[in-house]
């Protein structure tokens, strides 16, 4: 499972995803992420579904390696999906006992699935095509209208990257230190929720000494090469967008405009929604 975990990872491959600039990839990523809640209706999935199946084609990113992602939070998809199944009101389609399901308890529970799985993927495929480093400075650009009004920009950016970098390490270490902990006949899996939560104290202080120990080598490392912060700073290499870029956005603009459209559409004709 800690394997499975997947968001935070850098793909390293030549596409022309990851050769765009990490901006675009953020504004990107948002305005999927918007385009996810417009609606609950089926063509508006199908043009989402055709969208998110390109840019997996222009990452170069191997599906199966995506798809590994979701197996993360494949318990808080059942548990939502259930949730919205058996307690939404509404017609009811089946009775089972106390439980009922209804017409608008499955078509709640199908879009809920999509929206969440949606919502991994896309995210993931944004770090997966990005280096920590583009993230901090596309963040950091992005962010920068906000030094305005005395917000530290430069710091924030710098955190949520430090952040991303430290997902796949710490998770690596937790797979480490599970590893070790079951040859010395620790049990995580068997027993009833008590006794696992109990298992896992052997597992989360080495976790918590280990990710303490990482920061303080970090901070020390930072404070060694005089980092004070953004005040002054220059950036090795400055952010430019290219043509490249520049018909992305178009293309990007384009997909969410047909979204809002396909969304208004089907507002206002509501025969066209399941």
């Amino acid at each position: 499972m800690i394997r499975d975990i997947t968001i935070g990872q850098y793909y390293p491959v030549d596409s022309i995803l990851h050769r765009m600039d990490p901006r675009l990839k953020l504004n990107g990523t948002l305005l999927f992420i918007i385009s996810i809640f417009l609606f609950d209706t089926f063509y508006g999935y199908i043009a989402i579904t055709m969208f998110m199946i390109s840019i997996i084609k222009l990452s170069k990113v191997p599906f199966k390696f995506i798809l590994r992602g979701l197996k993360a939070i494949v318990v808080i998809l059942i548990f939502t999906m259930t949730f919205n199944l058996f307690l939404t009101q509404g017609d009811i389609l089946i009775r089972l006992g106390f439980l009922k399901i209804t017409k608008q308890g499955l078509h709640s529970s199908i879009f809920m699935g999509l929206r969440l799985s949606y919502l991994i993927l896309g995210s993931s495929l944004m770090t997966f095509t990005t280096t920590p480093n583009q993230l901090t400075d596309g963040l950091e650009r992005l962010l920068w209208p906000l030094r305005r009004i005395k917000v530290p920009v430069h710091e924030i950016a710098m955190m949520m990257s430090i952040a991303l970098r430290f997902i796949p390490i710490l998770l690596e270490e937790t797979d480490k230190i599970m590893k070790a902990q079951m040859a010395r006949g620790a049990d995580f899996e068997s027993g009833g929720v008590v006794k696992r939560a109990k298992g896992l104290v052997p597992l989360l202080v080495p976790l918590f000494v280990s990710a303490f120990r990482r920061a303080n080598d970090l901070a020390m490392a930072m404070e060694a090469r005089c980092y004070r912060g953004g005040e002054g700073r220059t950036k090795m290499k400055p952010l430019h967008y290219s043509r490249r870029d520049m018909v992305a956005y178009i293309i990007l603009l384009s997909y969410f405009a047909l979204v809002i459209i396909i969304s208004i559409y089907e507002k206002y004709l509501p025969y066209f929604s399941l």
